[in-house]
């Protein structure tokens, strides 16, 4: 699923390519290119041609692994894109260049259209009036790279908890925008097992996972959230059956943390508590 990192490229690929360009029309796709009416988490095609069409994106905003995309200038309605298990955007001029899974296409009246992509159709397209109550609606903590998350507010938000840590990092009504893998590098790089209940967790090992997990996300969106481009020390890469430590070589384990993997390296992230 695509994560903070992910979801801020995505963003960032938005704002480059197709920000201040007239809407021509939207439709929306069952496979393909093939016109379809059925609904994406509630939305039809017809709502979104009516918000849309002869509009533009003015903006953009992120909470979390949700995007928010604001409508015209002067308006209060966004567009909310979330793009479940393996979604993604691209902007293209020819329809020979269509990608695969196509679900919404946004054209524009230049001649180009952005293309948001969900193979599993398990996705977000909406249109809403108030991010803020969007936001506390959905039930969601902080995003992990707000400033105003603070060690402090970290702190506070985990204190008294006895859940293991990999579970607080993915718990998104505890802190918005990490999941698997990413928890799996925050910990790698922390030296914490993935089953280590944060209540062992010192008052420094803790302010250190606090500034770890910053220094992670935002090295990834450093490297555009391509794994194959992440530093050699980071595991993503190794994360699978048979890798290794890219630190000291040993064999990675793997161990089930809320109905995910999660994969560590015994030598260098020891379980404390239980």
């Amino acid at each position: 699923m695509p994560e903070l990192p992910d979801v801020e490229t995505m963003r960032r690929y938005l704002e480059s390519t197709s920000l201040h360009q007239e809407i021509a029309g939207v439709e929306v796709h069952a496979a393909g290119v093939v016109p379809s009416e059925e609904v994406i988490e509630q939305t039809r095609v017809k709502e979104l041609k009516d918000a849309l069409t002869g509009r533009s994106f003015a903006s953009t905003r992120r909470h979390g692994k949700w995007m928010f995309i604001a409508l015209d200038e002067d308006s209060d309605e966004f567009l909310v894109l979330h793009f479940g298990m393996t979604g993604g955007l691209k902007y293209f001029k020819d329809m020979e260049q269509a990608p695969e899974y196509d679900r919404v296409l946004f054209r524009f009246t230049n001649g180009y259209q952005l293309a948001y992509l969900s193979m599993r159709k398990l996705g977000e397209v909406a249109v809403i009036d108030d991010v803020g109550r969007f936001v506390h609606e959905k039930g969601l903590g902080p995003d992990a790279l707000d400033p105003g998350f603070d060690l402090a507010t970290f702190t506070d938000a985990v204190e008294g908890r006895r859940a293991m840590v990999k579970s607080i990092l993915m718990d998104q009504d505890t802190i918005a925008g990490i999941g698997n893998v990413y928890s799996d590098e925050i910990l790698f790089h922390a030296g914490i097992h993935p089953r280590t209940t944060i209540n062992h967790l010192g008052e420094e090992t803790l302010e250190e996972l606090f500034h770890t997990m910053k220094d992670v996300l935002k090295k990834a969106i450093e490297y555009q959230a391509e794994p194959e481009q992440f530093p050699e020390s980071f595991i993503t890469r190794h994360r699978h059956d048979g890798g290794t430590c890219p630190i000291c070589g040993s064999a990675l384990e793997s161990v089930k943390v809320s109905s995910r993997t999660a994969y560590y390296c015994p030598n260098r992230q020891r379980k404390k508590g239980c």
